[in-house]
């Protein structure tokens, strides 16, 4: 499945967040890194659900 992100840079790199899936959201230091550490919270969450 795909599930749309929201990608916001901050100060300290980029916060991303799933607003299909409510409090699944993660961050790094690179949009690359915001984006794979999403990809792996949202698998986390999809577990837990």
């Amino acid at each position: 499945m795909r599930y749309k992100v929201v990608l916001k840079q901050t100060d300290e790199g980029y916060s991303v967040f799933c607003p299909g899936l409510p409090g699944c959201w993660s961050q790094g230091k690179t949009e690359q890194e915001a984006l794979e550490n999403i990809r792996d919270a949202i698998q986390e969450y999809l577990a837990a659900v």
